[in-house]
């Protein structure tokens, strides 16, 4: 009996990236599905020019990519014909060539697996150190592995045994999911294939600096539902973004007091430990596959994302003791 599979591709004013990705997911896959998050250009239209099933989701509720995603995947299990499988892709990506039928061949005759995944890369990567950044942060080891990004071809049945994405989630939702499929006894597999191609076209600080604020809500939140999700980035969060800056202003403090050499003692031992913090970093960038000059660059961002983080995590705390709404955190 033949697999049969499906797309969900999410996206919000996308333009002609979500052009390339449509024209992309066609050439594999005859049944989509397009969730558009309220978009203001063409990418409504244009969906449905191809022939496409959009979901236009209800803009008086936050969007979230987990509430896109579910949308997408209740689309077809609602039409009474649900794959076997369904590939989840962002609409500023590209899906490579030969994807499907590569997943599809290694994942159809392996029950144990309930996600399949394999390497993303930037179209532009070399336009900015925030888009070589992303680059790197996407190709890990192939091999069994615990969680994985967004792009991922999932196990239609355990997707819907297992109610999807929590809606709730903001960042970290494929984490979150992936936390869940394995606790239900499943494996996650990352093929050593080319699965996607990303356009993050980040190129501006401030980007960045929201990109990990969303990041260290994340850590907070899927931690929160996860405890052993996390943990030593939260670890290294509390750490570096509040702990020793905190020691710092002691030392600083004392300084202004008189006590210059308790004061100092302790100024440098933080500066030493952040020092520390960035060459270990580079070292393992390096192992890695880095050129050592990208190592360093990229190892400053690392050490500084800290501090973003911190400010995510204590976003998330606020909201959660305030029972707050978990709004999207947006960085373009």
């Amino acid at each position: 009996m033949s697999t049969s599979i499906a797309v969900v591709v999410i996206g919000r004013n996308e333009g002609e990236r979500l052009k390339r990705c449509l024209a992309s997911v066609q050439a594999q896959v005859a049944r989509i599905v397009y969730v558009d998050s309220g978009s203001s250009d063409d990418s409504v239209a244009h969906a449905r020019s191809l022939g496409i099933e959009v979901v236009e989701l209800d803009t008086s509720v936050p969007f979230t990519a987990a509430r896109g995603r579910n949308a997408g995947f209740m689309a077809l299990h609602s039409s009474g014909q649900m794959p076997d499988f369904v590939q989840f892709i962002d609409g500023d990506c590209l899906l490579a060539p030969n994807w499907i039928s590569a997943a599809l061949a290694h994942v159809s005759d392996r029950p144990e697996l309930g996600i399949v995944t394999g390497w993303r890369s930037e179209i532009d990567r070399n336009r900015s150190v925030y888009n070589a950044m992303c680059d790197f942060e996407w190709h890990r080891p192939a091999g069994p592995i615990e969680a994985c990004g967004g792009d991922m071809m999932v196990r239609a049945p355990a997707f819907h045994a297992l109610k999807g994405f929590n809606p709730q989630v903001i960042a970290a939702e494929d984490d979150e999911f992936c936390a869940r499929l394995r606790k239900s006894g499943l494996r996650i597999e990352r093929l050593p294939l080319s699965m996607t191609r990303h356009d993050a076209a980040m190129t501006r600080f401030s980007e960045w600096w929201r990109r990990s604020v969303r990041s260290g809500h994340g850590f907070g939140q899927v931690g929160d539902l996860h405890p052993d999700h996390f943990r030593p980035e939260r670890r290294r969060v509390w750490l570096y973004g509040l702990i020793l800056p905190l020691v710092f202003l002691t030392g600083l403090t004392l300084t202004l007091l008189g006590k210059v050499l308790a004061g100092t003692v302790l100024m440098v031992a933080v500066l030493a430990g952040y020092k520390l913090s960035w060459l270990r970093t580079v070292q393992g960038l390096v192992r890695s596959g880095l050129p050592l000059r990208e190592a360093m660059h990229h190892g400053l961002y690392l050490s500084l994302s800290k501090f973003p983080n911190l400010i995510g995590m204590l976003t998330y705390l606020a909201r959660r003791w305030q029972r707050r709404d978990m709004n999207i955190i947006e960085y373009k």
